[in-house]
């Protein structure tokens, strides 16, 4: 018996009286997830980080509709396989260019004893962010109630998704009573964060967690799993960071679905800004009333084009009432004019996005629907308040995703979506979706905590659409449509909120006008050119603040700092940059700004920089700050020579001399 365990010691698997135990470890050895089978057969799971552990001995397993839990008493290890990889994944769009995707994974198959057809197998990976384990149904079981457990080992913090409102937390786990959404973000210590969610949901119901007052112990709260022949549950993942700005810089949900489909080419897929033409109906400038129709559409397109903003998205009621049962998707109200919009949009290199309610979804053939907006030319589709419960969702969510990749349109789900699961990847059509509280969404008030809350919290899910970008700051009401309440923010705030947020379609919600109101921030909007190069959550804490730098296609680098309702003053570190000498613009709350007052006041200065320093920021109560930094260089070799510009000391070639310039 001490030989065999010997043998199994060299393989990650451990014999103690009455238990087998198989381990996985990270690359970098710091994290390891720990598969327990007992002599009754039962499974466990333990997770420790830095040898500390963090989530207890926690159920796995199914219980079927007999009321029979497995694997259980005559379950026996079949097989144990183990694999390695060190890659890179290069997706087309994301938060950089290139990802590292390295892991170790180990498979475990059970198979019971007295019923050859009954087997289980249990696949278990740790990357160096954080671990992920899922089921596998080799042959038909039935129906199956999922047993997986999340057994803290201390009364953490935690927050968790609430919807289109303010997230819950800070709580306690003992606090919990009820139902929670994910992603569930845990402060286990002042240098150790977590946060559980689910990547690669083929099939079922969305992950729910619940838990009851005084534990610290979180279900899985879902529908029976039907597991049939070749059924892999979602993936459930822990994912582990010295601070919260780890979680949201990983990549590991993305990671863990697959590589699209050879049978699509997604090379048309481009990610950017996009202005909106919801909340600039009703504006007035100089005369010109917006509303949403052809003229204010036009004026958007060339305001767009300008700046080199990728899209235009038209929101509901272009094609009539859009929770009317007679209101065509295709032919309705002002299709003839969409239509002439998508072709002006094609000659000034901007995409239109049309609305598509899921009542017109159902009502009329929805892949007709699609294939016709595709033919006419259109660069995407928000589809909103979709039906039914959470599995008939994501079913029609993966569908519906699927039909717009055929012919060509980016997807965005509103109102209640599923949540991301990494399906990015898959399905790099997929950009965005309102998974968060949106920006005065509802006429509700959109407080500063709710932001800084909800990058650490909803956006670790993936892509979100939240709308920031508001610079029409006004207390009151307004003469615009759906927005006639104060904006808690600052105009500074707001900007850096549109880069902090990460999505494949940043959706920005004001009139040419007010952008045009302030140059350095309008630069600021302009600059955030995709896909990004590279981005990191330089600094933050939860509920507090949030400090994100992200390099555009271009080169340039650019920061967005924000704050809940406390001022504070920040230090940025330049490291980020390359070698060689930069200029930066920096954008500031004005003296005396306050995100309930005087919330349109800024201060801009320019210096130049390098990667060696430090810069303070100053952010008023509910305010923000907007840093861009880059080169411009000339060529001088040869007399006669054209200028040449670039925005990355990558562009630098030896021999040649560049004389720095402010862009």
């Amino acid at each position: 018996m001490r030989k065999l365990c010997l043998l199994f010691l060299l393989i990650g698997t451990y014999c103690y009286a009455g238990e087998r135990k198989y381990t996985v470890d990270s690359p970098d050895g710091k994290i390891q997830l720990a598969i327990i089978q007992t002599d009754a057969g039962e499974l466990t799971y333990q997770l420790s980080v830095k040898r500390k552990q963090v989530i207890d001995a926690s159920a796995l397993g199914f219980k079927t509709e007999d009321g029979l839990t497995f694997p259980f008493r005559g379950w026996k290890m079949g097989k144990v396989t183990r694999n390695k990889v060190n890659s890179v994944w290069k997706p087309l769009w994301g938060k950089r260019a290139v990802v590292p995707d390295k892991y170790n994974e180990m498979k475990l198959s059970f198979v019971n004893e007295a019923k050859s057809s009954d087997a289980l197998e249990v696949v278990a990976r740790a990357y160096n962010e954080g671990v992920a384990f899922r089921y596998v149904s080799p042959q038909d079981a039935g129906s199956a109630l999922e047993l997986t457990t999340f057994n803290f080992a201390g009364d953490y913090t935690a927050w968790f998704y609430n919807g289109e409102r303010h997230n819950i937390g800070p709580e306690r786990l003992t606090e919990t009573d009820g139902e929670r959404l994910p992603v569930m973000t845990v402060k286990a210590a002042d240098d150790l964060y977590l946060a559980v969610h689910e990547a690669c949901l083929d099939e079922g119901e969305p992950l729910k967690l619940k838990s009851e007052k005084g534990q610290c112990l979180f279900s899985v709260s879902v529908k029976p799993h039907l597991l049939h022949a070749g059924y892999q549950s979602a993936w459930r993942v822990v994912l582990c960071g010295n601070r919260p700005g780890d979680l949201v810089d990983s990549h590991l949900l993305e990671l863990l679905n697959p590589e699209p489909s050879g049978d699509y080419d997604f090379s048309w897929v481009k990610p950017g800004v996009a202005l909106w033409d919801w909340r600039i109906n009703g504006a007035q400038w100089e005369g010109f009333h917006y509303t949403m129709s052809y003229p204010s559409w036009e004026r958007m397109v060339d305001f767009a084009a300008e700046q080199g903003f990728a899209y235009l998205v038209l929101d509901a009621n272009w094609y009539g009432p859009e929770f009317e049962q007679g209101s065509d998707p295709v032919k309705g109200d002002k299709a003839r004019d969409v239509r002439k919009l998508i072709q002006y949009g094609k000659q000034k290199g901007v995409g239109i996005w049309l609305y598509l309610n899921d009542v017109g979804g159902r009502n009329y053939p929805l892949e007709e629907t699609l294939k016709q907006y595709g033919a006419w030319g259109a660069a995407g589709v928000k589809y909103g308040f979709m039906a039914g419960d959470g599995e008939e969702k994501n079913t029609r969510t993966k569908s519906i995703t699927e039909m717009c990749a055929r012919y060509k349109l980016l997807v965005d789900f509103h109102d209640y979506p599923v949540h991301p699961y990494g399906q990015m990847r898959t399905w790099p059509n997929a950009v965005t979706r309102e998974y968060c509280k949106a920006q005065l969404d509802g006429h509700e008030i959109f407080y500063p905590k709710t932001f800084v809350t909800s990058v650490f919290v909803n956006m670790i899910a993936g892509p979100i659409d939240m709308n920031n970008g508001m610079f029409d700051l006004r207390q009151g009401k307004t003469t615009r449509s759906d927005n006639n309440q104060e904006v808690p923010s600052t105009v500074v705030s707001e900007a850096a909120r549109t880069l902090i947020t990460f999505s494949g379609a940043t959706i920005i919600p004001d009139i040419p006008e007010y952008y045009r109101k302030y140059p350095a921030l309008l630069r600021f909007l302009s600059a955030q050119k995709m896909p990004w190069l590279e981005s990191k959550t330089l600094d933050g804490e939860i509920g507090e603040y949030i400090v994100m730098m992200r390099q555009a296609e271009d080169g340039a680098f650019l920061v967005g700092a924000a704050t809940n309702e406390e001022s504070r003053t920040l230090r940025v570190p330049l490291s980020f940059l390359g070698k060689g000498d930069y200029e930066a613009e920096i954008i500031e709350d004005g003296e005396n700004a306050h995100y309930l007052s005087n919330r349109e006041t800024i201060k801009v200065s320019k210096k130049k920089v390098t990667r060696n320093e430090v810069l303070n920021i100053k952010l008023a109560p509910g305010g923000g700050a907007c840093i861009r930094i880059g080169k411009e260089m000339r060529l001088c070799q040869n007399a006669g020579t054209p200028s040449f510009y670039a925005q990355s000391p990558d562009f630098l070639k030896p021999g040649l001399c560049y004389y720095p310039k402010f862009l």
